[in-house]
């Protein structure tokens, strides 16, 4: 949990680094670091400790992608979380994505990372790659990824689609025809043996 959160919190301060000197983007979403405090005299040796948050909790984005917020979609803070997603997204090549950021206004906590399978890096994260999938196909683009200068998902992933398309009919074409060819070709062979 905490390796997990403090390294989203890391990406987060290189964006912030890059975000906060653009005109009129503002306030930088930052996620609160947390710690891990040994307690050998308790019966659970182990707990996080982090900062208290006060105020209205709101869940920007959803772990699994299939719940529609519109605190995230309509708030400036959803709006730059959303940001945020799609700047480490592609910064790591669709390597990985900080997803489940939740929090009270740009205070986040408790976040998930799903990496590609084989990890990114090193780092493997604790959501399923299914995330990163998900949210190229949803994200929607607004201002602050304008500003950011961000390639919009929408466009790649569809390109993505059809190369895979035709990928797909490509080789279901050619090894249907591969099967084919030997088989006429063994027939004579079979006759002509047969012959002699």
């Amino acid at each position: 949990e905490c390796y997990v959160q403090n390294t989203a919190r890391e990406y987060a301060k290189i964006y912030a680094a890059e975000a906060e000197p653009l005109e009129g983007f503002g306030e930088v979403p930052e996620i609160i670091p947390i710690f891990l405090v040994h307690r050998p005299a308790n019966n659970i040796p182990y707990a996080t400790v982090e900062e208290e948050l006060i105020g209205e909790f709101v869940k920007y984005s959803m772990r699994d992608g299939k719940e529609i917020n519109f605190l995230r979609r309509d708030s400036e803070a959803g709006q730059k979380c959303c940001t945020f997603q799609h700047w480490v997204y592609e910064k790591t090549n669709g390597s990985l994505l900080v997803t489940d950021l939740q929090g009270v206004g740009m205070k986040l906590t408790d976040v998930g990372i799903a990496t590609l399978a084989k990890g990114y890096k090193g780092f493997k994260g604790n959501c399923s790659i299914s995330f990163i999938e998900q949210f190229r196909a949803l994200h929607q683009c607004n201002k602050y990824c304008e500003m950011m200068g961000l390639k919009s998902l929408r466009t790649a992933h569809q390109k993505q689609r059809k190369i895979a398309s035709l990928k797909s009919k490509t080789l279901t074409g050619s090894s249907t025809t591969k099967k084919a060819a030997p088989k006429k070709a063994r027939e004579p062979r079979d006759f002509i043996s047969s012959e002699h």
